[in-house]
């Protein structure tokens, strides 16, 4: 006899249908298992054969064949022992309802019997509710996450048993339902306080702005001036997520298997801080089953890199199309997998190995060369796409001796989100949520200059020998200043402002 049981599979972020074709057919038991599996799914064969024993049902010693169509595409994961196991039990008449034919099944199965959790259950049933599909039986553990997206009923199953009693209506489920505006709600993480870092005005300043327009930025300073500080302290000042941005960021986590138990949804922005010895493929993803790399896991949030210079020159390049169009794509020779990666990139550096070079107190013993040659690491093309570059210098006693407390961070953040509102207010029509991610046509449309701020970019584009990028993410920062300011122009104070924070690169670099 023969079963059809709905499945689904991964393809990058994006869901799409599996039949699992079981037949049990007479002749000597065998069992094989088609349709590009990769090794876990040939290895559902002891597992599901165990499953269904400890179940307490009947193994048929029989020919079986498993057929997993589209049968051109490969599959890979163990998310297809539940459709197997109830595609057997169906095809040799255990099951006799018919109610598997309307549920996607997915789920790993133990030997015992009971399901375990797999990853990517919240991209796959967004993928296939879009497709029509709406009902899923899925590992209790997956439920919550599942049940994270609009109009999907999800059924939350412990074991094999409890799915049979399910499809032969022995046993009635209630679909998994989750209070959305309560998660995202609950007690937000504390963060470690801007008012702790003593001095560093301008710095401080300046992640403010990168915060309010999603700005990248680069701190620049010699050893133990405050940078990873600072950095630190940016998770604090950014605003909450909203509940499309959660979700987005939960899709890539669920897939790469890092939702922490208990929590199926992701409510903070990340923060990424991968090591300078990371590789190439670890920072923008891939693989041999390619997965979200750490730009991608910082997506709507933030990627810090530390000592920016420490990491290969070719993992930084990697860097430059994904920061520009907020987006990576992963090609290999059977499929091109794009995945989310619009962050805030924030680095820190010494300006040489020795870290002290133009530091007032103490001496760089570096040659020309050796700055020259540690700073090249950094190449122009990608700091070109930084938007704002600052110099974070050594604090004197006085500064660190100070009693009296800064700006605390909910302060700041207050005028963050304000600005953001601003921002939304204006590009929701554009299907933009921040400054950063303008385009021309979009700095054309709103960013109006007075006639002195006009003047005063058209001479520092002559004079400081800008290129069109760096013309246009000046215009995107002052943008930022401007809405920070509550201001709808760019008046001059603006535009210098965002100037300045495009002048490091001449200082250190000479460009």
């Amino acid at each position: 006899m023969l079963a059809i049981v709905n499945s689904a599979a991964l393809e990058g972020l994006k869901g799409y249908p599996v039949e699992v074709e079981v037949d049990v057919a007479g002749g000597l038991p065998a069992w094989e298992i088609v349709g590009l599996p990769d090794t876990a799914v040939r290895e559902a064969k002891d597992r599901v054969r165990a499953a269904i024993r400890n179940a307490g049902y009947d193994f048929p010693s029989r020919r079986i064949t498993v057929n997993l169509a589209p049968a051109d595409v490969k599959k890979e994961g163990p998310g297809f022992d539940l459709p197997i196991a109830v595609g057997v039990l169906a095809a040799s008449e255990q099951i006799n309802d018919q109610k598997w034919r309307d549920c996607v099944c997915i789920g790993e199965l133990s030997l015992d019997g009971s399901l375990r959790p797999v990853n990517g259950i919240l991209p796959i049933v967004a993928s296939l509710v879009r497709q029509g599909q709406c009902r899923f039986l899925v590992p209790l553990d997956n439920a919550a996450e599942a049940a994270m997206v609009a109009g999907a009923e999800i059924y939350g199953v412990r074991d094999l048993a409890q799915v049979v009693r399910f499809l032969q209506g022995q046993e009635l489920l209630d679909t998994y339902s989750i209070d959305k505006e309560q998660i995202l709600s609950k007690k937000k993480p504390v963060y470690e306080d801007l008012s702790d870092v003593k001095g560093h005005q301008a710095a401080k300043r300046a992640l403010e702005v990168a915060a309010a327009g999603g700005h990248n930025l680069v701190m620049l300073g010699s050893p133990g001036s405050g940078k990873t500080m600072l950095a630190k302290r940016l998770p604090g000042i950014l605003p909450d997520l909203s509940f499309e941005e959660a979700l987005e960021i939960t899709m890539l986590y669920s897939l790469a298997g890092l939702l922490p138990p208990g929590e199926p949804l992701v409510t903070q922005r990340p923060f990424r801080s991968p090591h300078h010895t990371s590789s190439t493929v670890a920072l923008t993803g891939g693989g041999r089953i390619p997965k979200p790399g750490e730009i991608s896991l910082a997506h709507n949030g933030v990627l810090f890199l530390d000592e920016l210079p420490e990491f290969h020159r070719d993992t930084l390049e990697a860097l430059r199309q994904p920061l520009e169009e907020g987006n990576i794509s992963i090609s290999r020779v059977t499929a091109a997998i794009t995945y989310p990666a619009r962050v805030m990139l924030v680095a820190s550096m010494n300006p040489c190995p020795c870290g002290f070079y133009g530091d007032p107190l103490k001496e760089c013993s570096c040659t020309p060369y050796q700055i020259q040659r540690y700073l090249g690491r950094i190449s122009g093309p990608l700091l070109d796409r930084i938007d704002i570059q600052i110099e974070v210098p050594r604090l004197s006693f006085q500064e660190l001796a100070c009693e009296t407390p800064g700006e605390s961070s909910a302060a700041v953040k207050k005028r963050v989100e304000e600005a953001r509102a601003i921002q939304r207010e204006r590009l929701q029509k554009d299907g933009l949520v921040n400054n950063a991610q303008m385009g021309v046509k979009h700095l054309k449309k709103y960013c109006t200059l007075t006639g002195e701020a006009r003047g005063l970019l058209k001479q520092a584009f002559e004079q400081l020998d800008l290129s069109a990028r760096a013309h246009d993410r000046i215009l995107k920062v002052a943008r930022t200043i401007a809405d920070l300011e509550k201001s709808d122009k760019l008046e001059v104070h603006h535009i210098a402002e965002a100037i300045q924070y495009r002048t490091l690169d001449r200082k250190f670099w000479g460009q």
